[in-house]
């Protein structure tokens, strides 16, 4: 693995955010030292790139919200075209390199929580680049969905095979929800799970598990199959935060 000069976060907000802390504690855990944490406030590509051209070396950003869908374009970068968005963007010597972990995270999140995905029916209401990256790997994944519109429309995809209508959802998220709000009576299932957070988060909320996931997903894909062996899990770095 190449290592980074910084790592860290860019979107806005991003004051709340943990990712950085993420990377310090996956980061000592494989032994590399003295990389610097940055934190990056970018409302669109302009500020994107000012900011990021003040940064002299190598660096990998954790991308979140406006930026997710817009950087691709911007930089050319490959990406998944169902899901229309990336949440992880690497500049070496020069080279951009752009992917995307949240469906990933969130399997591997309602794994660790004891949740069968092929077993399983997810409901889903609103959209967005995150409710389309989870749409995409939970159908990949062999779950079923229930897709209701919310403020925004998740649009056309690979998932439409997966859609299914008359049965009870085993798990829900509400893609309108509002940041640290832990209930959504409107959203009825066995069990309701929200995936934004802010300052008064728990280690256990699923927002935060989800957090680590597609953290650790993208190591997975930054790293040699040496490397993988070597990286925490998902109850270690819980643990440290």
């Amino acid at each position: 693995m190449k290592v980074p000069d910084y790592w860290g976060v860019v979107g806005f907000p991003i004051a709340h955010s943990l990712t950085p802390k993420i990377f310090q504690i996956v980061g000592e855990h494989m032994g590399f030292e003295g990389i610097k944490i940055v934190f990056i406030k970018a409302k669109n590509i302009e500020d994107f790139i000012k900011e990021t051209n003040k940064i002299k070396g190598n660096f990998w950003l954790s991308v979140t919200s406006p930026l997710k869908h817009q950087l691709h374009k911007k930089f050319n970068l490959e990406y998944i075209q169902e899901i229309g968005a990336i949440n992880q963007i690497i500049n070496y010597d020069g080279e951009w390199r752009g992917f995307n972990t949240d469906g990933l995270g969130f399997i591997k999140a309602v794994n660790y929580i004891g949740i069968d995905v092929n077993s399983s029916i997810l409901k889903m209401k609103g959209g967005g680049s995150t409710a389309r990256s989870i749409a995409y790997q939970w159908s990949k994944y062999g779950g079923k969905l229930i897709i209701e519109r919310g403020r925004r429309d998740i649009g056309n995809g690979p998932w439409e095979k997966s859609i299914t209508k008359g049965f009870n959802p085993d798990l829900s998220i509400n893609f309108d929800i509002l940041p640290g709000v832990k209930m959504d009576k409107n959203m009825i299932s066995e069990k309701h799970y929200v995936i934004s957070y802010d300052e008064n988060y728990n280690n256990d909320d699923f927002a935060i598990i989800m957090l680590v996931a597609q953290h650790l997903e993208a190591w997975k894909i930054m790293v040699s199959d040496d490397f993988k062996e070597r990286l925490p899990s998902i109850k270690q770095v819980l643990s440290k935060l």
